[in-house]
This record gives structure tokens, sequence and C-alpha cells, in this order.
């Protein structure tokens, strides 16, 4: 019932996210259109909104379900304005959906994005898929094991425009420089990501330490945030290729200007969210999502102190590499930043 209401809500809804994702397929990938409705459809749309007015003030989802057409209108106006300001064309392939997690019984979709809780949420997916049945139980390392989730990339291309139309899409995002900041505590300051130090560590103090100790070459166990900034600012960083999920920018990893998402919650509000999302997609009380330790969770001022550290050159090359995410998502620009 409450999936039901739900996309019976989102019919209703002002028009502003009224455009319809087709991917059409072609020999190698996925071609995104963008349809506007006629003025005859939008015109029933408003007046079904205007009919079904009292559904949405007796609905308990009538609050959220508005604070969530509002982000879904934020979304579209940066991608609307992003548009007219790129003259770049963007084709999607499969690997472009290697993000997007399926649940085929409740119909879901879930772009995980990580440093936005997606541990739990991928531990939510797992018990949603039949995979457990208490996703406090599921270690960590099994919810990253790819062969416990099904993700889009997977499905042929009529699977996958099917999904994109029909199921419920949702993803998680959070502000930005918290995000990469909680990513470089997490992969550069504790002892056991050695993989991460291997990795990208020996990399950093190659390229950005001056009379680097052969022992940092060797373990790249010591990265400091600033050499962390100055990679992330470097254009051989770019021709490297992609940059690493964990602190690659939601724009590229979920593609929102390409895939209509149905819910955007965000970290600063993920119990909540969460809660809602689980009800639309009509689990009731079977699933609750975990809390999380907000003990250790990066702040603004925590982000703020690192920031604080790099050169105000470096801070204006990283805020225009995640300013889409800012636009996107509605985030402030941090009032620490020195842009000038």
């Amino acid at each position: 019932y409450a999936r039901l209401l739900f996309r019976y809500l989102i019919l209703s809804l002002p028009l502003s996210f009224s455009q319809c994702l087709l991917l059409s397929p072609t020999p190698r990938s996925l071609r995104v259109l963008s349809v506007l409705q006629d003025s005859r459809t939008l015109s029933a749309w408003r007046m079904s909104g205007k009919q079904n007015r009292n559904l949405l003030k007796a609905s308990e989802f009538s609050g959220l379900a508005v604070l969530h057409q509002s982000r879904r209108d934020q979304v579209l106006e940066s991608c609307r304005a992003h548009s007219e300001s790129s003259r770049k064309r963007r084709v999607l392939t499969p690997d472009d959906l290697k993000h997007l997690v399926v649940d085929e019984d409740h119909q879901l979709l879930y772009c995980y994005v990580p440093k936005v809780a997606c541990t739990n949420w991928k531990r939510v997916m797992m018990v949603l898929t039949g995979r457990g049945n208490d996703p406090m139980e599921i270690p960590s390392n099994e919810a990253h094991l790819s062969a416990n989730l099904k993700t889009l990339n997977q499905y042929s291309i009529a699977d996958i425009n099917h999904r994109l139309k029909h199921y419920l899409k949702f993803l998680f995002v959070r502000e930005p420089f918290e995000r990469l900041v909680s990513a470089y505590r997490n992969k550069f300051t504790l002892k056991y990501n050695s993989s991460f130090h291997k990795r990208f560590g020996t990399r950093i103090v190659r390229r950005y330490r001056k009379n680097a100790t052969a022992d940092a070459l060797l373990s790249g166990a010591d990265v400091q945030f600033r050499e962390f900034a100055e990679y992330l600012a470097d254009p051989l960083t770019a021709r490297d290729g992609p940059l690493n999920e964990h602190w690659q920018t939601v724009y590229q990893l979920c593609h929102p200007c390409h895939i209509h998402y149905d819910l955007v919650g965000k970290y600063e509000t993920l119990e909540e969210d969460a809660g809602f999302l689980l009800r639309l997609a009509g689990v009731g009380d079977g699933v609750r999502f975990p809390t999380y330790a907000k003990s250790t969770r990066t702040t603004d001022a925590m982000a703020a102190a690192f920031f604080g550290n790099i050169s105000t050159a470096q801070q204006a090359h990283i805020y225009r590499l995640y300013r889409q995410d800012f636009l996107l998502f509605n985030y402030s620009q941090p009032a620490y930043l020195r842009l000038e």
C-alpha cells in the first residue's frame, strides 16, 4: 500500500519534476533522452494534484513527500543549469550503473555512495533480498562483497530500461567536504587500511613529498591532508583516470542528471529519511535501518580544521571539483573556504 501511495503521490506533485527519463538501447550504450510532457499531459497532472490534495494532507507521508519533492526539484533545476552551460553530451553505458544495487522483491534501485552510510544500506539491501535477517548481524566485509548484491550493470539493456522506468530509485548524499574529509580520515589515518596506503598513499608521497623517507615511499601510511588535497588538485590525477569511489563525486557515481531518483536522502537526516524509504518500500517494521555511531562521524568543524591546513588555491580547486554536488543537493558553500 505504501509503495502504491507513494507512486500516486509522485504523479500528483508539482510538475517541475515532470520530465521523463528514457534510455534507448544502442549497440554499446544507453542513450539518454529527456522528454518533456506536452501541455495536455501537464494540465491533466495539475488537475490530478488538485483533486487529490485532501489525500496528501491526510497521508502520514504528506510532509515528507513535499520535502522530497523539493529535493528532486533542486536536482532537476541544477541539472538544467548545468546542461545549458555545458556543451558536452553524456551517454551512459552499463558500466556507469555499477553503483545501483537492485532489489527485485521490493522493486528498489539504490545507488550507493561511499562514506554516506553505504555499509549499513548494503546490509539492509542484503536483508531485503533474502541474504540475512538482521542488518547488524552482517559483517561489514560481507556487505561489500560484490557477490552478495546484484547491480544494475549486470542486466541486459532492455532489463535496465525496465527497472529504471518502474522501480523506486533512491540514493543518500552528504555535505561534500564532510564526506571528503571522512574518506581521508578512514582511508589514510587508520592502520588497517594498508591496501589504500599501498595503492594511493605511496603514489601521493612519491609525487608531493620532498625528501620522503624510504619507509614512507614504501608504505604510504602517513599521507597528510595537504598532500591528499594536492593529489586531488593535480591535473595529472584526472589524467590517471576516474577518482576512487570514496572521493569521487556523487554526480559521477550516480548520474542524477540522467537518472531521476524518486528519493534523495541525506546523511544529516539519515534515520528519518531511511525510515521513510523503508515504509515506502512496503517493509513496515520488518526491517529497521541500523543506528550509527555519531561520536565518530566527521563534522563541519572537523572539515574546517582540515581545510584550514591547505592553500587557498587548493581550496578553490577542490571546491570546483565538488561544486556540482553542492548545487545538486542544496549544500551551501562552506563559510571557512577562502576562494579569493
